[in-house]
């Protein structure tokens, strides 16, 4: 009966009441028994496979690293339509794109670009680091991983593994060539699985409703000049759930007066 039950919630997503109905059996004894098997809540559960969710952690900082890159809209001089409309974002579009001379889409549509944040997380603490560029070349992700490893070196942290998604940067001879330079061995998720590389997605989603899309921006420059300070704000001072409300940095060689 266990199994039946736990079945219906891994491959249907059913609720205790509709899981009881199903079996004949009272909701209450559904409901301890998911808790039981950690199945009681939806969260605890893969959206793809509808199997427990299964998480890890190395044990130290820079056994892993994950590396990505996350895309934005350029923001139009006079702010973007999120926060003026669609109407007026797109005459700050036009508006921008006649100024910079940027050339339109096949369509004639005006098109300001497209911003690339190159994203490098540690496993263990979280301490974020990130690089906005114009591209996600090979070229350009290699001498990320390079600045990157630099700056947790500089914060006593020597890097192990880097683990990235199948992207056309990291599958390059350019990429393996920097990691055995660097002395890392490069891993990389399963094709189609973002949840493996899942610390840096959701680091992706708190930096797009934290800074990329928290307030209005007059300008990409504008927003761009704020992602300094969040980032500090992200690692030094932000509490995080998974490190018990604790800010990242705090699990990195915190000696008295180094993290202010």
């Amino acid at each position: 009966m266990v199994r039946k039950i736990v079945h219906l919630r891994w491959k249907q997503r059913l609720g205790p009441v509709e899981i009881a109905d199903r079996l004949g059996m009272a909701a209450s004894t559904v409901h301890a028994v998911l808790v039981r098997c950690r199945l009681n809540r939806l969260s605890h559960v893969d959206r793809a496979t509808g199997e427990p969710i299964r998480r890890f952690e190395h044990p130290h900082p820079g056994d892993l690293i994950h590396v990505d890159v996350k895309k934005l809209g350029k923001v139009p001089d006079g702010g973007g339509w999120r926060y003026v409309g669609r109407r007026q974002g797109e005459k700050n579009r036009s508006a921008t794109v006649a100024l910079n001379g940027t050339p339109r889409n096949k369509h004639r549509n005006p098109v300001i670009g497209t911003c690339y944040l190159h994203t490098v997380i540690d496993d263990y603490s979280r301490v974020a680091y990130v690089e906005a560029h114009d591209d996600e070349t090979k070229e350009t992700a290699t001498q990320v991983l390079r600045n990157a490893v630099a700056w947790f070196a500089a914060r006593g942290v020597a890097v192990q593994r880097v683990l990235s998604d199948n992207g056309s940067c990291y599958k390059s001879h350019l990429w393996h060539q920097t990691c055995t330079d660097l002395g890392i061995t490069p891993k990389k998720t399963r094709p189609y699985r973002p949840q493996t590389n899942g610390k840096i997605e959701r680091f992706h989603r708190t930096l797009a409703e934290d800074w990329a899309f928290k307030k209005l921006y007059n300008s990409e420059s504008a927003r761009l000049a704020a992602l300094p300070a969040w980032i500090h704000e992200y690692n030094h001072h932000r509490p995080h759930s998974a490190l018990g409300k604790a800010a990242p940095i705090t699990r990195l060689d915190n000696l008295a007066g180094h993290h202010i």
